[in-house]
């Protein structure tokens, strides 16, 4: 299980891919570097209602799996895909009301100071030596 805190900045229609399979796809922008990131998830199934109250601009945080395939090509090419696979959604901020995990030092309209407050304070609850 991965986490990832960020703006929100598309969210798609949900695609009914086949009969028994639906996915929702939408980006978080990471702004927690110097170059910030734009990063895609999809949600699948019932998780795509997720997504229902986000709206673009929205600061959220993103639990999510990460999802690896392998398929071969009809010429008989190997090629591998990664998924970022959510399945949970949190608002945070002032748009969400929720606190984020930092509590209230990591509140900040600043998502480059919340995201660093917020990795000061889970690697101080982290019990590892090193």
């Amino acid at each position: 299980m991965f986490k990832l805190s960020g703006i929100v900045k598309v969210v798609n229609a949900t695609v009914q891919v086949s009969e028994k399979f639906a996915k929702r796809e939408f980006v978080i922008t990471d702004a927690s570097s110097m170059y910030p990131q734009d990063i895609m998830f999809q949600s699948t199934q019932d998780k795509c209602s997720l997504l229902d109250n986000v709206q673009v601009n929205d600061q959220v945080e993103v639990s999510f799996n990460l999802r690896g395939r392998e398929w071969t090509s009809p010429t008989g090419e190997v090629k591998y895909f990664n998924t970022l696979e959510a399945w949970r959604i949190d608002k945070v901020g002032a748009n969400g009301g929720a606190m984020p995990q930092g509590g209230p030092a990591a509140m900040s309209l600043d998502p480059i100071a919340a995201t660093a407050t917020q990795a000061i304070v889970e690697s101080a609850d982290d019990d590892l030596p090193f």
